[in-house]
Parts: structure tokens; sequence; C-alpha cells
């Protein structure tokens, strides 16, 4: 599926959870109806892409290197996100990752639940991005 070209245009919600899950490389196996409304794209577009389908090209790499790190290493993660909807919009969300673990503690995959961030937090996270894309954009320059 060839992912959207972005818009500057935000896209904001309301009221229940964001709710994903993934296999242990990051797939989707389940999206809730609020995944689905938010997104743009149906849970039969969702089921079986990398979650990666909804990463706005603004996020920093650097911010989804530590998010891995954290999760293979079994640790839930939070942090605000950047995402792409079908229809090219943007839409921020504050997420929490949790691993789910079987008996001999191989991660089996990812719970993921997103809400509406806290719009007073946002201006110190975009300035934060911002420096982290710019860091990763003159490490390719040399």
């Amino acid at each position: 599926m060839q992912k959207p070209t972005p818009v500057d245009s935000e896209y904001t919600f309301e009221g229940k959870k964001i709710v994903s899950e993934t296999d242990s490389r990051g797939f989707i196996t389940y999206a809730n109806r609020k995944f689905c409304e938010i997104s743009g794209y149906t849970a039969q577009e969702l089921i079986g892409q990398n979650h990666n389908i909804i990463r706005h090209p603004d996020m920093p790499q650097a911010a989804f290197k530590q998010m891995w790190k954290d999760l293979k290493a079994a640790k839930e993660w939070h942090g605000y996100v950047k995402n792409l909807r079908k229809d090219g919009q943007y839409y921020w969300v504050e997420t929490h990752i949790t691993p789910r673990i079987d008996a001999q503690h191989s991660i089996l995959g990812y719970i993921a639940v997103r809400s509406e961030v806290n719009r007073q937090n946002l201006p110190a996270i975009i300035a934060e991005y911002d420096a982290m894309r710019e860091e990763e954009l003159s490490k390719k320059g040399n």
C-alpha cells in the first residue's frame, strides 16, 4: 500500500482511545474502531500492514530507535507521535505501548493505546523533534 502525500492540515479528535495490537515485528493484528476513524483506514486496510503505515515523515528516526530499544527489552514506552492519515492530514497522539510477553518471557507482540495530546506540551515536543531531525539531517550531510 502506498503512503499518502502529507498535507499541512491537522486532524484533531477527542474522546475514546485509539487501540492497536501488533505482532513482535510491528505488523498490525488488531485495530479498534477509533483507530480506523482517526487514521482514515478500514480495519481490513490496516490488518497485516506494518504500523509505520501511519508514520509521518516529520517524525525523527531517533524517536523510533529509542522506542524499539525499550520495547525489545520488554519495557513499556510512552511518548508523543505525529501520525499520518490516509488523506494526508496529520494527527498527534500521546502513545503508551506495552509488550505482550508469554510465560517464557518471549515478546509475542505489542499493545498500543493512544489518546489526544495535551496541547500545552506540544510546542516543546515539536521543538525537540525538530532538533532531532536537524541532527539526523546534519549527520546524513557528513
